[in-house]
């Protein structure tokens, strides 16, 4: 279930009830009169089951409520409610196979954006799978894919692509241009100043048949970031948070960025082509799919699952 919060002009409260009582899947109507200051208004408030969230909203927003009034939807963790099983059973389809697309719209647009957060995790994770790429240990670039906040802004690219917001696509794509480029270039300066000390030697690279996967991108390394970028937007879609662990292990975006930076330092430079080129494969793969991916759930909820009540 969601919880709907509405903030509604006087002469319109009257029309948001009755929107919200007509539609399938809504529970908990509560109208607060005059409760709302900035902007003025009253307060409706309603439990509304995933399903059913989508044609609420947009019912809400031909009432104009966008302009001069709000609308704001959360997630509830617990509703023990006979009234709120009930409303689930009447909204069409499954609550897992439901998109709200303006919540997924504003969560990649919040992740796609360039913030000191966001360059901070992808350097220091960037480092890590350097430091695992040179000792070698596996358990270090595990963490350091863990660690890389760029699944956001893919899944940004996605959702761009797959309703045409140049602008989006652009901020999303910048983001990764930008953070992969700073992560490298810190990475690559901490690695010239080891070498310089003499902790790094270009024997550590010769040595690292565990790692060697990284630099050689093949038909499996598109395969998996196909299956990657499909499970991370089904994650996000399904509000299942959880499974983009799965996905952040599975494709080596960062391990390839850390791979490059020490290469770059220690000039090998074949070992720079092939980690940039998984690089490139990774995100590419994880793109395609995430697009498809919502081309689909949105194609098969309007055929089947928003049709069945």
């Amino acid at each position: 279930m969601l919880h709907l919060r509405v903030i509604a002009p006087y002469e319109r409260t009257d029309r948001v009830v009755e929107a919200l009582d007509r539609a399938p899947g809504v529970t908990n109507i509560v109208v607060l009169t005059k409760a709302a200051r900035r902007p003025e208004g009253d307060m409706v408030l309603a439990d509304v089951a995933r399903e059913a969230a989508n044609s609420v909203i947009e019912d809400l927003k031909a009432l104009g409520l966008e302009e001069d009034g709000s609308i704001s939807v959360e997630e509830i963790e617990l509703s023990i409610s006979r009234g709120a099983d009930e409303a689930e059973e009447r909204a069409p389809g499954e609550g897992d196979d439901a998109v709200v697309w303006e919540q997924f719209e504003a969560r990649v647009a919040l992740d796609s954006r360039i913030t000191w957060a966001f360059l901070a995790f992808l350097t220091i994770a960037t480092q890590l799978a350097a430091i695992g790429v040179l000792i070698p240990s596996q358990i270090l670039i595990v963490g350091a894919m863990v660690l890389g906040p760029e699944f956001g802004a893919v899944a940004a690219v996605s959702f761009g692509l797959l309703g045409r917001h140049w602008a989006l696509i652009g901020t999303a794509a910048r983001t990764l241009a930008a953070g992969f480029a700073v992560a490298i270039a810190v990475t690559l300066a901490c690695a010239l100043v080891s070498r310089g000390l003499g902790m790094i030697t270009p024997d550590m690279l010769r040595h690292n048949d565990e790692v060697h996967f990284i630099v050689k991108p093949d038909t499996w390394s598109v395969i998996v970031a196909l299956l990657a970028g499909a499970a991370g937007v089904l994650s996000i879609t399904a509000g299942k948070s959880s499974a983009l662990v799965g996905v952040f292990i599975s494709v080596t975006t960062v391990p390839a960025a850390g791979y490059m930076a020490v290469a770059l330092a220690l000039w090998r430079w074949d070992e720079v082509g092939g980690s940039a080129l998984q690089l490139v494969v990774n995100i590419a793969g994880m793109v395609v799919a995430g697009t498809l991916t919502l081309f689909l759930q949105r194609l098969l909820w309007s055929r089947y699952g928003g049709s069945r009540a």
